[in-house]
């Protein structure tokens, strides 16, 4: 009997030991156990209304920034035409909530804003994730624009995946063209999905780094170990507001 107890402590060890060393580089663990996570807002605008809209947020943004984070706030150039898109930064659910209701009792910000704004939108979207435990969030050294990548990867989580995708961000980042703002994994939304915010100086420097990066052989042998967890991939050019705090 000790020595089937003994054997089995023995086993529960090494299984321990096995968990940690997967999980613990890729989880999204450590970022959920801070609390801070990121809200991912995208609003479609009308067509004809996306000056409108820019001139009323411009106006009025202090109203809601005087409540929590804003991160950074971009209008769509390539990949989706009519959309603005919003980052905002909660140190927890309860933040969150409180917020939100502060919001919704904010007479100003309802009758200046909202009740303004709503009419403009065809659509509103959002996601909730948290920024992967090894990377932190960038800034730009200067003004440019931005590129969101978001890739859908297959089931399992950053335990499958993680090794590889951060060995191919790494590799991208090596190259120099590109600086990297932040790497997000989606809890609420579509899951299995992450989002790698570029900066880029410009469009054009963009295009020469990725056309030189693709004949890389380094980039080549990341990117081939790392798709065989992909499902699909897309992406957008954002340019920064003049009111976002990442320019």
């Amino acid at each position: 009997m000790l020595a089937s107890r003994a054997l089995f402590g023995r086993v529960a060890a090494v299984a321990r030991r096995a968990t940690a060393k997967v999980s613990s580089p890729f989880s999204t663990g450590p970022r959920q156990d801070d609390g801070t996570f990121y809200e991912f807002r995208t609003y479609t605008v009308k067509p004809d209304k996306m000056k409108d809209f820019l001139e009323l947020t411009s106006k009025n943004i202090h109203l809601r920034t005087a409540h929590s984070q804003m991160v950074g706030y971009w209008t769509s150039e390539f990949g989706g035409l009519n959309k603005a898109f919003h980052i905002w930064k909660y140190e927890s659910f309860a933040q969150r909530s409180a917020v939100r209701t502060a919001l919704a009792k904010d007479q100003e910000w309802q009758e200046k804003y909202m009740s303004r704004m709503l009419p403009l939108l065809d659509k509103q979207d959002n996601e909730i994730a948290y920024l992967v435990p090894w990377c932190e969030l960038g800034t730009p050294p200067k003004d440019g624009v931005y590129e969101l990548v978001t890739f859908q990867m297959k089931p399992g989580g950053p335990a499958v995946w993680g090794q590889s995708f951060k060995a191919a961000i790494s590799i991208h980042i090596n190259t120099g063209y590109t600086k990297l703002i932040g790497v997000f994994h989606t809890e609420y939304g579509l899951l299995n999905r992450v989002h790698v915010l570029w900066w880029n100086e410009n469009s054009d420097s963009r295009a020469a780094g990725r056309h030189s990066a693709h004949e890389d052989p380094r980039v080549v042998a990341a990117v081939r170990e790392s798709v065989q967890f992909l499902e699909s991939q897309q992406n957008c050019l954002l340019v920064p507001t003049a009111f976002s705090p990442l320019k």
